[in-house]
């Protein structure tokens, strides 16, 4: 039997009592040390075990979800499934993120969405509108142009229908923001860049830095604004934004530069010896199926070409992924414990593919309520079908692994409390 742990069972100090009174068994008066703080129970949900590194989602199923949606919502102007889709991803977001720092991201993405909404409606106000309008709002002072920019106004009437039309347009767009800051608020960049194929390593490692160094801005910004404010300096107007940019910058600065040493210290850019006429094949292959994939999602996206969109789309991935077949043998790389693409990471994927594919066939019974006109002016209405369908994103929220909850340090221990005076 392991010997017994006195100090654990009766305190930091033999004849200590409760509350620093003295024992029986004799001592000093000592005061024990307050008890450690518990961490918090670690969240779980019916079906949906704590996350690990064995059962955690793959960060290409995120990415694939949130392309879903993305592609719903690039089907549909109606605000109101927009907005069903801005909050299908928020929800799984608060659900689902972890304590990173690129989890911390997504508050940025929904405020550069709307300001993409804004600049799109002072667009629409300067330089006005092709739609046709009859109900006039204000008339703005006109600037009066020269022969050679005929088509093109500044200022000039402002019309209802022309304000909505640019409200939809900047709408959709900033769902298709928002559901990519969904993505990189739930994915690792570092798990992804490990996932990808060795043929796209290289650019790879510039995309994840690019997208590393968004949410460690948005977090230096926090920092910056937080100590300002605790010093008692304002954190609004330009001046302040200028004392906050400089440090931000540098602070890029020094971090990329560390990141170039790190990686030219761990040999990054190493390539393999490949014969002349396998880099060319894997050249050919590589960019012609990239172009049939474009033609493919053209005619998937576009309702003139939906005939030979899947044939195109399918024989366009069949020669990019054996383009990057074979261009993964000029890396030179090996992989320490591979994520795996598991069961819940096949559900989170399926439910964007779902949702992608339920507003495309939405499209065919229910045109006039996924793509709203404007003239003449008419109420949103929510169609039934098409919202529900948009429900089927939700299910990451219930599959994916609960994360962990951020341990709780114990509390420092209470002083020693002064001896009592005898009477």
């Amino acid at each position: 039997m392991p010997p017994r742990n006195e100090e654990a069972e009766h305190g930091p100090e033999a004849g200590t009592g409760a509350g620093g009174e003295p024992s029986p068994a004799g001592g000093a008066f000592t005061q024990r040390s307050a008890p450690a703080r518990r961490s918090p129970r670690r969240r779980r949900t019916a079906g949906a075990p704590v996350a690990s590194r064995s059962n955690a989602v793959h960060p290409g199923a995120w990415w694939l979800w949130a392309l879903g949606l993305a592609t719903a919502a690039s089907r549909t102007n109606n605000p109101l499934l927009l907005g069903l889709l801005v909050g299908v991803a928020g929800y799984v977001v608060a659900a689902r993120k972890t304590d990173a720092p690129w989890a911390r991201s997504y508050t940025a993405f929904i405020k550069i969405g709307l300001f993409v909404v804004g600049i799109r409606l002072v667009f629409n106000l300067v330089l006005g509108s092709p739609i046709p309008g009859s109900h006039t709002l204000f008339t703005l002072p006109q600037l009066p142009l020269p022969d050679w920019a005929k088509g093109i106004r500044v200022g000039g009437r402002v019309t209802a229908e022309g304000m909505l039309f640019a409200l939809y347009d900047g709408a959709r767009l900033a769902t298709l923001l928002i559901c990519v800051g969904a993505a990189n608020a739930l994915a690792n960049p570092a798990r992804l860049l490990k996932s990808l194929p060795g043929a796209l390593y290289e650019a790879g490692v510039a995309v994840v830095v690019a997208m590393t160094f968004a949410p460690n801005m948005v977090a230096d910004v926090v920092r910056l604004r937080t100590a300002r404010r605790l010093r008692g300096r304002p954190t609004g107007g330009i001046r302040a934004i200028a004392q906050i940019g400089l440090p931000v910058l540098e602070g890029a600065l020094e971090r990329s530069v560390a990141v170039a040493a790190s990686m030219d210290a761990r040999g990054y850019g190493r390539t393999a010896q490949v014969p002349a006429p396998v880099r060319h094949l894997t050249t050919a292959l590589t960019l012609g199926g990239l172009l049939g994939v474009c033609a493919g999602t053209y005619g998937l996206l576009a309702s003139e070409g939906a005939g030979y969109g899947i044939p195109v789309l399918a024989a366009g991935l069949a020669a990019s992924l054996a383009g990057l077949r074979l261009g993964g043998r000029r890396q030179l790389r090996t992989r320490y414990r591979p994520d795996r693409w598991g069961a819940r990471s096949w559900l989170v994927a399926g439910s964007g593919a779902m949702a992608a594919a339920l507003m495309l066939w939405a499209g065919t019974y229910a045109p006039d309520a996924l793509t709203l006109g404007v003239v003449p002016l008419s109420a949103a209405a929510l169609p039934l079908w098409p919202a529900l369908s948009l429900l089927a994103g939700l299910l990451p929220a219930f599959v994916a692994p609960v994360p962990a909850a951020s341990p709780v340090p114990p509390a420092p221990p209470a002083p020693p409390a002064p001896p009592k005076e005898s009477a």
